[in-house]
């Protein structure tokens, strides 16, 4: 993983972490596909800071692990302000730009390798 996707995900995480709604549009990329249990697409950074806001979720980060240049898998202890434990989840992040420009959160970190490595490869053979 390079230090330019490294930095964009961290921005991102200490973005959605804060709550600050300026900061986590600036995270993001214009759009920025998104994937939860709620569904996926494309959503603009306006829309990703009001999830942010609406959600009121923190991730933090417990491993990382580069899938492609520009793809990487981050497990996360994730909270809600319901939740009584962190549960675990992993997300799958593409970044350009310094920005990030996908985040798909899956249930677990096999799941989201398997899926990093589909999009890698579907990217691959364009």
């Amino acid at each position: 993983m390079d230090s330019s996707q490294r930095v964009a995900i961290e921005e991102w995480h200490a973005s959605v972490d804060s709550g600050d709604l300026e900061r986590s549009a600036r995270a993001v990329g214009d759009p920025v596909v998104v994937l939860g249990p709620k569904g996926a697409g494309s959503i603009t950074p306006a829309q990703f800071a009001e999830w942010v806001q609406r959600s009121g979720i923190t991730l933090v980060p417990r491993s990382w692990h580069a899938v492609g240049k520009h793809l990487a898998v981050v497990e996360q202890d994730a909270t809600w302000p319901e939740s009584t434990e962190p549960m675990r989840v992993a997300t799958v992040f593409r970044t350009a730009g310094g920005k990030v420009t996908a985040a798909l959160r899956m249930p677990d970190l096999d799941a989201a390798l398997e899926l990093a490595h589909i999009c890698r490869e579907m990217a691959a053979s364009e």
